[in-house]
């Protein structure tokens, strides 16, 4: 007997197929299951199932006062099943977020802020005695199954007079520690985004591709997407959306699809007063956002499914699999008039909503509240 049986589970390919479920582990994935399960869900002729939703961009280490929030209010209440905090914490202070991250339904990891404290202020990289290379290291030995990469945000109010010189301090910690990958923040100038990109490697996150900011992928002047955020593309290296408060514009995200720059993973740069207040809100309507863009739904669900899962090495999460984790979100297509909000106040109008409804983690359910 399983413990759980998911039954008419539909996909985005409205295929429909039963789930069985024990041990947190998918056991069996058949048209029919005839097994029984000790609980058994049935999803309504209009949901919709697919892998646990991962934001791999939020800031939800609770006991900061810069950004913050709480795990299960941007996780399993907003149809996310694991969110990876994006360097909110440093080697200082980590080990304390994760006893608090223990304590979470959602699953939580962390990026590691290459400042020993992380963003306790916005300049965290002013201060290059604040960048350990051992504690580190340390740290990464001692939290192996949390930490999951290191961060480092490249701008100008974060690395104050240091220019490049942080990035390069985290590109040689990064292969001290290999393999975790490294996700850097773009934002204000200096440094420079053709000093970023000519440090970053294959596998190498950038997150806020689509700042409409002047040191972001957009040429102000042409219009244009610039030379070097293809040839980044080319070499591998990873563009994540990363809305956040600052750093999402429609017209930059318009004018890179139209020239063929998809961001590669979908994230929302999410903390409290962008939660509460917008222009975020939740995961969904980030990919609400690039539904308009014109992303088909089935692209958008695989940049928060299996992309952040290879991005990141998390095993056994991303796709609906035998032998994988049990963790799914369960979701409806709603098809009412919504008005969404970019990051400089720009305004779309979406007529297809995607709203989650439950969520399974480990093969446990939990219902979502939006």
């Amino acid at each position: 007997m399983f413990d759980l049986v998911i039954k008419n589970a539909r996909n985005l390919d409205e295929e429909i197929i039963e789930i069985g479920v024990s041990d947190g582990k998918i056991c069996q994935i058949a048209p029919k299951i005839t097994q029984k399960g000790k609980r058994e869900i049935e999803l309504l002729p209009h949901q919709y199932v697919s892998a646990g939703w991962i934001d791999d961009h939020v800031h939800c280490f609770e006991e900061m006062t810069l950004y913050y929030d709480y795990p299960d209010q941007i996780g399993i209440n907003k149809g996310v099943t694991t969110v990876i905090d994006a360097g909110t914490t440093g080697a200082e202070n980590i080990s304390v977020f994760y006893e608090h991250a223990k304590n979470a339904k959602t699953n939580v990891y962390a990026l590691l802020n290459i400042s020993k404290w992380g963003i306790v202020e916005q300049d965290e990289l002013a201060d290059l005695t604040k960048v350990q290379a051992g504690l580190v290291k340390k740290k990464i030995q001692e939290l192996p199954d949390f930490i999951v990469g290191i961060k480092a945000r490249m701008s100008k109010t974060v690395v104050g007079k240091n220019g490049i010189i942080p990035l390069q301090l985290a590109k040689r910690i990064q292969k001290e520690n290999q393999p975790l990958p490294l996700m850097v923040h773009i934002g204000s100038a200096p440094p420079r985004l053709a000093e970023i990109l000519a440090l970053l490697e294959e596998g190498d996150i950038m997150t806020h591709c689509f700042n409409g900011k002047p040191n972001g992928i957009l040429d102000t002047d042409t219009q244009q997407i610039k030379p070097l955020a293809f040839q980044a593309k080319k070499r591998g290296i990873i563009f994540d959306t990363g809305h956040g408060t600052d750093s999402f514009d429609f017209h930059v995200a318009e004018t890179a699809y139209r020239e063929g720059i998809k961001a590669d993973s979908i994230s929302t740069d999410i903390y409290i007063r962008n939660r509460k207040n917008g222009p975020v809100y939740d995961l969904a309507t980030t990919m609400e956002k690039m539904h308009t863009i014109g992303y088909s739904w089935k692209e958008i669900i695989e940049k928060v499914t299996i992309v952040p899962a290879k991005n990141f090495h998390l095993n056994g999460k991303g796709k609906i699999k035998e032998g994988y984790d049990a963790d799914f979100t369960i979701f409806e297509r709603v098809f009412e008039p919504k008005t969404l909000v970019d990051s400089n106040g720009n305004k779309k109008i979406t007529e297809e909503q995607i709203r989650p409804v439950q969520v399974i983690i480990g093969g446990q359910q939990y219902e979502c509240k939006l």
